[in-house]
C-alpha cells in the first residue's frame, strides 16, 4: 500500500468514495442518518478541500481504498478547538477493503504529518452515537474532550476527541 497526497486527478475518486462510505458504511452503523444533497456535494467537492488541507489517500495496486484529510492549524475549513491543533476529517475505507488494517496506516500517516507540522494536537469529531468509530480513536490515545462538541440540533451532535502531541 501506498500512502501519498491526492492530486486533482484523485478528486472525483475520493470524493466518491467519501460519499459511500457515509451512505453505506456509515448508515449501518447510524440508520437513522440521513445526507441532504448539500452534504453528498460537499463531500465531492475535493478540490475546494485541498486548497486549505491535506487530502491523503491509501492506494493499493493503483486504486484508491481510502482517505482521510488533515486540515493545519488555522486553516479555512478546520473545526479544531485547541490552540495551535490540526483537524481530522473525512477519513474513509472501501468496504472491500476494511479490516485489513488500512485505518490504522493512514491514520499514522495523518499523525506524523501534524507532528510534521509541529502541530500542538489533532482534533477530530465523532457523530453522536459512533461509538465503535470512537473507540478505534480512543485505542490510538485520543480522548473525549466536552469543550469542542459541535451541536447543531436537532439534525446533528458531534462529541469531540483530542490526541495531544
Amino acid at each position: 500500500m501506498i500512502i501519498r497526497d491526492a492530486v486533482e486527478a484523485d478528486d472525483t475518486i475520493v470524493g466518491e468514495l467519501l460519499v459511500q462510505a457515509y451512505l453505506t458504511q456509515f448508515a449501518k452503523k447510524l440508520p437513522d442518518v440521513s445526507y441532504s444533497a448539500e452534504r453528498l456535494a460537499d463531500l465531492r467537492n475535493q478540490s475546494a478541500r485541498r486548497a486549505s488541507a491535506s487530502v491523503l489517500v491509501a492506494e493499493i495496486d493503483g486504486r484508491i481504498v481510502g482517505t482521510v484529510t488533515l486540515y493545519p492549524a488555522g486553516a479555512s475549513g478546520s473545526e479544531a478547538w485547541i490552540a495551535g491543533a490540526a483537524d481530522l476529517r473525512l477519513f474513509a475505507i472501501h468496504p472491500e477493503f476494511q479490516g485489513r488494517g488500512l485505518s490504522g496506516q493512514l491514520l499514522d500517516a495523518a499523525e506524523a504529518l501534524a507532528r510534521k507540522w509541529g502541530a500542538s494536537a489533532i482534533c477530530l469529531h465523532t457523530r453522536q452515537g459512533a461509538s465503535g468509530v470512537a473507540r478505534l480513536y480512543h485505542s490510538r490515545g485520543y480522548v473525549r474532550d466536552e469543550t469542542g462538541d459541535l451541536d447543531h440540533r436537532p439534525s446533528l451532535y458531534l462529541e469531540a476527541h483530542a490526541l495531544r502531541l
